[in-house]
């Protein structure tokens, strides 16, 4: 009872900054642009900057090595997620323009505006570097695989020419860590007004990507909410399927792992279905209804599911 009070207590903060988000944006304060720039705010300066300073206070060379094999692992989850997806799919004859939807959620997660704030209230700083094993492995799949499905599910079940674009695989917050990557590997050092500068740039990320949220669901409605069957199985994959085969894998293959770090794995592969799911699914002519359905059902459930997932890994 007191690990799940504690954890309860760990995303009250969450829920009244994405609140805060939501009923600004209800009321009025934002302009239509304001959501797509604070995005572009987060993704393309704030996270980079957040990631390059977190990678060199809390990480080495020697760890970073140490942490290579753990990307296989979560890559082989992923991996396992899909060929269950696949399997519902065709179970549960889900119908053409839902099912890459289906598909994407039971796999790839919001690791960055969920994600990221979610993993610093549970578990800190700290654990910063066993995320970013996730979110690398969570951003290969989502921009190869994931957007493949998206942009050639079709309402009308018509195959259609897949969209590959290789900058996605590259995104800035990525590149944050890859040149953070190489300060580490030749020993550089940044300057003290330098790094004070870049970490208070960095601390913007939590509270402007709870922000966001809440004007993303203001902004889908949540009088839009049903649940029907497609939703729901795909919902079971997100928060319980996920969670458990990565719970069953580590503990066959890398029972060794960190508590920190196989606790960062199993509470990120439950994080909610991405925000951008239905702009992927308008641009293959999917149905962006449901999915903007499930993108809000499954950001909405998260605040009780992440008790209970903690709650169970103790």
């Amino acid at each position: 009872m007191n690990i799940f009070l504690t954890s309860i207590q760990s995303i009250i903060p969450i829920i009244t900054i994405i609140v805060l988000g939501y009923i600004l944006q209800v009321r009025g304060w934002f302009g239509e642009d304001f959501g797509p720039n604070l995005s572009r705010l987060i993704m393309n300066v704030a996270l980079p900057v957040s990631i390059f300073v977190s990678v060199l206070k809390y990480l080495t060379l020697s760890k970073l090595i140490s942490l290579s094999s753990s990307l296989v692992w979560v890559l082989v989850a992923f991996a396992i997620g899909y060929i269950f997806a696949f399997v519902a799919v065709k179970l549960f004859k889900v119908q053409p323009g839902r099912r890459a939807t289906m598909i994407n959620t039971f796999v790839n997660a919001n690791t960055i505006f969920i994600g990221l704030p979610l993993n610093v209230a549970l578990f800190g700083d700290e654990a910063l570097p066993y995320f970013l094993v996730y979110y690398i492995a969570n951003t290969i799949s989502t921009w190869t695989i994931g957007v493949y499905f998206m942009t050639t599910d079709s309402k009308s079940g018509e195959k259609k020419a897949g969209k590959f674009d290789w900058k996605k695989l590259l995104p800035a917050p990525l590149i944050g860590f890859l040149v953070a990557l190489a300060f580490l590997i030749l020993g550089w050092e940044v300057p003290n007004f330098a790094s004070s500068t870049l970490t208070y740039i960095g601390n913007l990320v939590t509270p402007l990507s709870l922000i966001y949220i809440g004007i993303i669901l203001a902004k889908a409605g949540l009088s839009t909410i049903r649940f029907d069957k497609d939703s729901v199985v795909t919902l079971v994959g997100k928060f319980i399927l996920a969670p458990v085969t990565m719970v069953v894998l580590l503990n066959l293959v890398a029972s060794g792992l960190p508590t920190m770090e196989y606790k960062t794995f199993v509470v990120q592969s439950a994080a909610p279905a991405l925000a951008v799911l239905p702009i992927l699914a308008s641009q293959g002519d999917g149905d962006v209804e449901f999915t903007t359905n499930v993108v809000t059902l499954s950001t909405v459930l998260f605040v009780v599911v992440v008790p209970i997932v903690v709650t169970l890994l103790g």
